[in-house]
């Protein structure tokens, strides 16, 4: 594939990531925040979510689920992304907050920051607040806003692909710092993630501030 053919693939596909949020825009909606997340699966580190407002008929072809793109286009696309943004909001809960609570719950807590941020900013900005959410395979409750939850939502609408690669790029950055304090885990190259690197410096030098007991009771005594 040239690079002709590799920019009209792009366009196509930013064409079909539009679709849904033209559709509500069409109904006088103005500002729809795409909302994700990134480190749910992890075994140390915080989870992040992202809530991104894009203007519509967004021109940021490249701008996909955060996971088919690699660390080099991300980092690309998140200085652009915001840049362009009509406005973002990025929320956060830290390991000891997932231990009390769950995973599921410090996420949705995370993803409701990340919508106040950003209804904040896009009132700052432009005098209206975010009209409605869409949530990547979420649905939460004290988020007092129009919304809506879709299945795979960050690889069908535009505005939460941009969110996973805000949270993902976020995310990875912290990890690859929380390297450097803690070293001997491989923070930097698996995030958190539980590879073979990472069980090695858990059993050569425990549980760090940042590990989630929780996830790792049935692997390793905290004494």
């Amino acid at each position: 594939m040239n690079k002709a053919e590799r920019e009209e693939k792009a366009r196509k596909r930013l064409e079909e990531l539009q679709d849904y949020e033209r559709q509500l825009h069409q109904k006088g909606i103005l500002y729809i925040a795409g909302v994700d997340e990134a480190g749910r699966g992890p075994l140390a580190g915080p989870v992040v979510a992202a809530a991104v407002v894009l203007p519509q008929e967004a021109d940021l072809p490249g701008v996909d689920d955060s996971k088919k793109l690699s660390e080099k286009k991300r980092e690309q696309l998140y200085e652009e992304i915001l840049e362009k943004a009509v406005c973002y909001g990025i929320g956060q809960r830290d390991s000891r907050v997932i231990d009390e609570i769950n995973i599921l719950e410090a996420t949705r807590e995370a993803m409701a920051e990340a919508v106040e941020k950003a209804d904040a900013m896009c009132f700052a900005r432009t005098g209206e607040p975010v009209g409605y959410v869409l949530f990547d395979a979420m649905q939460i409750k004290t988020v007092a806003k129009p919304q809506e939850s879709l299945i795979k939502g960050d690889s069908r609408v535009l505005a939460i692909a941009a969110a996973s690669i805000i949270a993902k790029v976020t995310r990875d950055r912290q990890m690859r710092l929380y390297d450097q304090q803690y070293p001997g885990y491989g923070f930097a190259a698996n995030k958190g993630y539980g590879t073979k690197a990472h069980y090695e410096g858990l059993r050569k030098s425990g549980l760090t501030p940042i590990h989630r007991r929780t996830f790792l009771k049935n692997i390793l005594h905290d004494d």
